[in-house]
């Protein structure tokens, strides 16, 4: 998947503001290229899941993304303390959101790590990130 690079950071930014807890949003994405990094409140406020809060859902996926000619083709959230990949719980989510590509930053290391994963019937499986 092609991705903006100020997509990554704005990701990272957000990984790293909300950390000890999981940050999540949304993800506009223009012809399949990742443009823009949408935060939406995690309605847990918790290092172990997250939520949308369903008003910045609304908002974003409803108003701002149509207004800027982006589709909700991906997300996005934070593992603070573990690695950048699905955990049974978001593999468990992702049957609410079906064809959606799964952006996910570990802040585990020295360094932010972000990787993209498909995720369908139970299995994930990590997709190339493009830095255009």
């Amino acid at each position: 998947m092609q991705v903006h690079k100020s997509v990554l950071e704005a990701i990272i930014a957000h990984a790293q503001e909300d950390k000890p807890n999981e940050c999540c949003g949304l993800i506009g994405c223009r012809d399949g290229v990742a443009t823009t990094a949408y935060r939406i409140r995690n309605e847990f406020a918790s290092p172990m899941r997250f939520r949308f809060d369903s008003r910045d859902q609304f908002d974003v996926q409803e108003k701002r993304m149509p207004q800027a000619g982006e589709e909700p083709e991906a997300m996005y959230h934070s593992h603070p303390v573990s690695p950048a990949e699905p955990s049974q719980t978001d593999i468990n989510l992702s049957e609410n959101w079906p064809g959606i590509v799964w952006f996910i930053c570990s802040l585990q290391g020295d360094e932010p790590v972000v990787r993209a994963w498909s995720i369908a019937d139970n299995a994930a499986e990590e997709l190339e990130l493009a830095v255009v």
